[in-house]
């Protein structure tokens, strides 16, 4: 598909002159957003449509179609009342309003809105308010009612059912409410109920039509990450579904998610070091540090109460990281692998706290294989997630039974740190035949 400034870029050199003399108005076009925008960043046209879905890899231009078409309606209509809705307040405000193409940086001085950080509100000129909301307080959006929502990146929301399903009980104001969703999929239910449904507009894009990004970057992403599962979903924007033999799986773990853990018992924070826990530059930015805590709650289920994981950070670096994990959940034990550069994880943990209760474990079977019996207990109605932790979800999506990984990145560092406190909390000696304390 081509924006209509491609097309007049393509067009005959005759028909380019006549098109940039003075007297053809052109420059008006300088912040037209129709006339540069791809067709899919453009609502979908007629009136029968209420959820404009737009499913498109990194880069693509989901945040400024978004932003524009905030501002288009906020300009158009004086007293619309519009909910922005991201993943975190945070995210909401770094990406959403002041982003380098959030609705702050893409609106014109004459109209831009008033930012009121403190209110989380966006008011502008004319009337219309827009207000900030999250996937973490669903009740945020009892209570409220909306002409217009935008949502973004819906499939990293912690509680995106009971979100979605508020807001959608606010959009009843005016004649045709309506919510634009962006986001790079993810297989989660929610997702897949929108795009089924038959007043939802689904439009997809690649990382690679966005013609603006550098050419450098485009070549690169297609080199490491085509054809794989993680390119499909991040640069081309497919939802992609389960991992055949995956050990988790997207419905698993959304029925194993809860909004709190009852009385706790006991917190381990597992750790999975970078590969030999090396102090090389190089090693550090290809490795991730994984650091989850897990809780024995006083039902005797376990709960996954926080990913703290870190990536190219020095060995100092990831080593206070466990340690201030450990001490914000009151840890009482800190389970690290040590299969490469036991004593050098030792050293390093414990210079970062002298204090850390420590246990080093060496594996002696594949992480797929160790992985198993903790996948059962969330089979059995034994662990749950408090909250959403995306990243570690789709680790645990990409192992396979019987060995193997298809999840994002090389190695799986935050589910293997999960099965670490998984294990030590909930199998202790059983899984001995796998795991040798050192």
């Amino acid at each position: 598909m081509l924006s209509t400034a491609r097309a007049v870029g393509r067009a005959p050199a005759n028909e380019r002159r006549r098109f940039l003399k003075p007297e053809s108005g052109w420059t008006a076009l300088l912040h037209d957003w129709r006339f540069w925008a791809d067709p899919r960043q453009l609502p979908p046209e007629g009136d029968d449509w209420r959820v404009w879905l737009m499913l498109a890899g990194r880069g693509f231009g989901k945040t400024r179609a978004g932003a524009e078409w905030v501002r288009a309606l906020a300009e158009a209509e004086g007293a619309a009342q519009i909910a922005l809705v991201g993943a975190t307040l945070a995210e909401v405000r770094a990406v959403m309003i002041e982003g380098p193409s959030g609705i702050l940086a893409t609106a014109p001085e004459e109209a831009r809105p008033k930012w009121e950080p403190t209110r989380g509100r966006l008011a502008w000129p004319g009337g219309a308010q827009a207000f900030v909301h999250s996937g973490e307080r669903p009740e945020g959006l009892r209570g409220p009612q909306f002409h217009y929502a935008w949502c973004d990146e819906i499939a990293k929301w912690a509680y995106p059912n009971e979100t979605w399903d508020n807001l959608a009980m606010a959009l009843r104001m005016g004649e045709r409410p309506r919510a634009l969703v962006t986001t790079t999929p993810r297989p989660i239910a929610l997702l897949r109920t929108l795009r089924e449904r038959p007043d939802t507009v689904t439009v997809t894009g690649r990382t690679a039509d966005n013609v603006l990004l550098p050419q450098a970057f485009r070549d690169a992403m297609a080199e490491l990450y085509g054809g794989t599962r993680l390119g499909r979903q991040e640069l081309d924007g497919e939802l992609i579904e389960d991992a055949a033999g995956a050990l988790w799986t997207r419905a698993l773990l959304e029925g194993a998610r809860i909004r709190a853990a009852p009385g706790l018992r006991r917190v381990v924070v597992g750790v999975d070091p970078p590969a030999g826990a090396s102090s090389d530059a190089r090693s550090r930015r290809a490795d991730a540090c994984g650091i989850v805590a897990v809780a024995l709650g006083r039902d005797g289920a376990a709960y996954v109460i926080e990913d703290a994981s870190v990536a190219g950070a020095s060995p100092e670096g990831w080593a206070r990281a466990v340690a201030s994990c450990a001490v914000r959940n009151g840890a009482d034990r800190v389970v690290a692998e040590a299969n490469q550069g036991g004593a050098m994880v030792r050293s390093v943990l414990e210079a970062a706290d002298a204090a850390l209760p420590l246990r080093l474990v060496h594996a002696s079977r594949g992480k797929s294989a160790r992985a198993e019996p903790v996948a059962a207990l969330y089979e059995r109605g034994r662990a749950f997630h408090v909250g959403g932790f995306p990243a570690l979800e789709d680790e645990l999506c990409g192992l396979v039974a019987g060995g193997g990984y298809e999840g994002p990145g090389r190695s799986p560092d935050r589910a293997d740190a999960l099965v670490w406190a998984m294990t030590e909390l909930m199998l202790g000696r059983r899984n001995a035949a796998g795991v040798r304390l050192i």
